[in-house]
């Protein structure tokens, strides 16, 4: 059986100095939605500089490759706060399909910015 962890390093924005509290939240989820794992959050980035949010961390998804639903796909929502409207924002969201996950593979995601 197969586990996999993630290793999330940095995340390019145009405004990345601007995010206050920055933090990833990491689903996977079938194709209906629901969660096929716990949801797990990213501790806040150790720091911005230039145009990157810096995560440095593994995210290790708790449970097997092999056990997930065909059609599962592991879930990217980067988050911050705002505090003129005292809430967390999503900013953007990405995903990846069980098909695009390889062994030892480097991979840069194009992202969707939410408003």
């Amino acid at each position: 059986m197969t586990l996999l962890t993630i290793r999330i390093e940095k995340i390019g924005l145009k405004d990345a100095g601007q995010c206050i509290d920055p933090y990833i939240t990491v689903s996977v989820k079938d194709l209906n939605g629901i969660d096929l794992t716990p949801v797990q959050d990213t501790p806040v980035a150790s720091r911005k500089e230039d145009t990157y949010v810096h995560f440095n961390v593994d995210i290790e998804i708790q449970k097997h490759v092999e056990k997930l639903t065909k059609g599962a796909a592991i879930f990217f929502e980067f988050k911050h706060y705002k505090p003129k409207k005292r809430f967390t924002s999503t900013k953007w969201f990405a995903f990846m399909e069980m098909d695009e996950i390889k062994p030892g593979a480097n991979c840069n995601r194009t992202v969707q910015e939410t408003h």
